[in-house]
């Protein structure tokens, strides 16, 4: 497939005489959508040109503000006859650039779009515009005496568009799986301009390919999502934290073996003692107990009854008897629960001053201390003056590795560094089987190292359904791969 031109340099190729300059293309924009409703201040530009990645400038043309699934087809249709490439904007907290317009792309910000349109007591089922906030689901279910349970750090902004474009997972992927698990049917807008509703919410539905499923996790590149009917499910019962240290890393897999063969975990997270003195440095929680470990272990499920906290005692003491954790304290009530959470809640704000390069990582679960062991000890090996933060859902094998820059390095050149470093890190990836990005999206960070989770063979087959349902390159171009 040939490669799309950003805009920015097709605007140069006025041989074709049929290119239109910035202003003719604002300009139409604007009658496609509602008053108001198209900004190119820069300041905006800047805003809404990017996402949680400070590694690509953002030089978005312009922001626009749909409010419907039909003035997104009309603007995916102009597109495709203006040659002008669109980039989707949730909440912008990716962390793999994949809502970034560094290439004077047109920016499609679903903030509008955030409304809940239906809801089935009895399918247990809500139909949202793209725009709807995580968090604003999330209340709209316990309104409802019900669950969703996708959960994550920026549930407080991230937006439900971004989160299926990611197939985002989070912190309960251990007991409820990933977003793709909870899409009941999805309406998109293709690369073409058509419109599908995909799915019609059917539970059982054997007639051939299930399209929702490209969508979800393509990151805008082979159409948008404009509406989705999530799932929903019933509210968990007494959710109880337990926060353990650890007396080595292989410990993580002796404790969550102990634990699920009796109880069944709602989650299931680790972090390092370096990262947790990073939230304490914040000085909103406290350090669970005095025994310093350096690892710690975060456990979660439902005290139903009086039978599971003695079973979650025991095991406890079970593990301390057979010298994989070294103390451990317990949630007494809801706020002491969150206080716990915040432990591991808290890491990536307490580091983002430090301009972290991050990595998403996974291996299947038995894996995990093995393949962290190794990471570790080449990055330290390599770059002995870099801090090194590990956190993560090791429930489901899925690790962040977060490099802080030292003070007095220039963004630059620590993050010339870091990709460096991506190379002996994806190696040790790639023996293991495991994922290059096992959450946030490919992007144009990770686009470089997609080979080594996808063979060439599946590669090609990407591409070949990019072609199908996006044959002028127009969607988010320049992510996943070029």
């Amino acid at each position: 497939m040939d490669q799309f031109i950003p805009l920015t340099a097709r605007l140069t190729q006025n041989e074709t005489g049929n290119c239109m300059n910035p202003e003719q293309i604002i300009a139409t924009l604007k009658t496609l959508v509602d008053d108001g409703k198209v900004l190119t201040d820069p300041a905006d530009l800047e805003n809404y040109g990017k996402d949680w990645t400070k590694i690509y400038p953002p030089k978005p043309l312009a922001i626009v503000f749909p409010k419907s699934t039909e003035q997104v087809q009309a603007l995916v249709r102009f597109a495709n006859d203006a040659g002008v490439a669109l980039v989707p904007s949730g909440g912008r907290t990716g962390l793999s650039a994949g809502a970034v317009a560094a290439h004077g792309e047109v920016v499609v910000a679903f903030d509008y779009m955030n409304q809940v349109l239906d809801f089935s007591a009895s399918d247990r089922t809500v139909r949202c515009q793209a725009g709807v906030i995580t968090e604003q689901l999330q209340d709209f279910a316990e309104e409802n005496g019900l669950y969703y349970p996708v959960d994550f750090a920026s549930a407080g902004s991230s937006q439900l568009g971004g989160n299926l474009s990611t197939n985002a997972g989070g912190i309960k992927v251990i007991r409820y799986g990933m977003s793709r698990d909870w899409v009941a049917g999805l309406t998109v807008v293709t690369g073409k301009g058509d419109i599908l509703e995909l799915n019609k919410d059917l539970e059982k539905n054997n007639t051939g390919y299930d399209l929702r499923h490209l969508f979800i996790g393509a990151e805008g590149t082979l159409g948008f999502i404009t509406e989705a009917t999530m799932k929903l499910t019933r509210k968990p019962d007494n959710l109880t934290v337990l926060v353990l240290g650890l007396n080595d890393l292989t410990n993580t897999m002796d404790v969550l073996q102990t634990f699920q063969n009796s109880i069944d975990l709602t989650a299931y997270e680790f972090f390092s003692h370096q990262a947790m003195q990073h939230v304490l440095a914040h000085g909103q929680v406290q350090a669970p107990f005095e025994t310093e470990a350096p690892y710690y272990a975060l456990l979660e499920f439902e005290a139903v009854s009086d039978q599971v906290m003695d079973e979650a005692m025991r095991l406890f003491e079970q593990c301390v008897e057979n010298g994989w954790v070294l103390d451990g304290v317990i949630s007494q009530s809801e706020t002491q629960a969150k206080n716990l959470w915040m432990l591991r809640e808290g890491i990536s704000e307490s580091i983002a001053p430090r301009t972290p390069y991050k990595n998403d990582i996974s291996v299947v679960v038995s894996k995990v201390p093995e393949f962290l062991n190794e990471i570790d000890a080449v990055v330290t090996e390599h770059y002995p003056d870099f801090e090194i933060i590990w956190f993560g859902h090791i429930g489901d094998g899925n690790l962040h590795l977060n490099i802080l820059k030292p003070e007095g390095l220039a963004k630059e050149v620590f993050f010339e560094k870091c990709q460096q470093v991506n190379k002996w890190v994806f190696e040790i990836v790639e023996r293991h089987q495991g994922s290059v990005s096992a959450e946030h999206g490919v992007g144009m960070t990770k686009k470089p190292y997609l080979h080594y989770t996808r063979s060439e063979a599946e590669i090609a087959y990407l591409r070949g359904i990019k072609q199908v349902f996006d044959p002028n390159g127009v969607m988010n171009p320049g992510k996943l791969f070029d």
